[in-house]
Order: C-alpha cells, then sequence, then structure tokens
C-alpha cells in the first residue's frame, strides 16, 4: 500500500507564499492520479486541486484558482502544491491524495476516487 507523507505546512502572513510537499512510497506514484483536499476546523474535507499521472490535466477549486498551483515529479515520487497570495480562509488541515494506479484523462475532484490519505499538514494564515 503507498504512503503518502506532507511536509511544508506552518504559520505564514497573508499574501505570503507556502509549498507543501507529498512524498510516495512504493512504484505506482508514475502511474496514478494525485491531488490536494482541505479540511477546516469543523467542517467536511474540501477540495484543493489535482493532477494526472503525467501532468497532462489539472484541476483547481474555484477558491484557490490563480493563486495555487499543483505538479509532480514522477522520478522522485513526490507532488507539489505551490501557494500563493494566502489567505486567513486558506488555513486548514491539507492532504494529500492518490487514485492509485489511475490514470485519467480528466482528473477527479470527488473524494471518493481517491483511495490514499495522508496524515496531513497544517497551514495556518493570520491577517
Amino acid at each position: 500500500q503507498v504512503q503518502l507523507v506532507e511536509s511544508g505546512g506552518g504559520l505564514v502572513q497573508a499574501g505570503e507564499s507556502l509549498r507543501l510537499t507529498c512524498r510516495a512510497s512504493g512504484r505506482t506514484f508514475g502511474s496514478s492520479d494525485m491531488g490536494w483536499f482541505r479540511q477546516f476546523p469543523g467542517k467536511e474535507r474540501e477540495f484543493v486541486a489535482a493532477i494526472n499521472c503525467i501532468s497532462r490535466d489539472r484541476k483547481f477549486a474555484d477558491s484557490v484558482k490563480g493563486r495555487f498551483t499543483i505538479s509532480r515529479d514522477n522520478a522522485e515520487n513526490t507532488l507539489f502544491l505551490q501557494m500563493n497570495w494566502l489567505k486567513p480562509e486558506d488555513t486548514a488541515v491539507y492532504y494529500c491524495v492518490i487514485r492509485t494506479d489511475y490514470c485519467s484523462d480528466f482528473v477527479s475532484s470527488l473524494q471518493s476516487v481517491y483511495n490514499g490519505w495522508g496524515q496531513g499538514t497544517r497551514v495556518t494564515v493570520s491577517s
């Protein structure tokens, strides 16, 4: 089973940037769609961004379009989320997700299709 380990979270001020990293174990990273979800305190998890296995398709939540980018390095089994112009409303725990051995033409934003989750990394944006 693939293990996902996120890093890069922290406390920043509004307008600053952070880059989250997710490192995956195993041999299926390069053949799997990947993504990021986040969870606000007391709320359900919500979709942030996703990328297909060969970086041909990307999808973003409306709330982060133009500010966040998603990328991956299949040679290093690593997924990234570059978050720019952070806002206090971006404060959440961010989770890396994998859709193991599935490479779609159009990535999904549905939580249910992702079968592997990391432990999460906390991002706090102060105003």
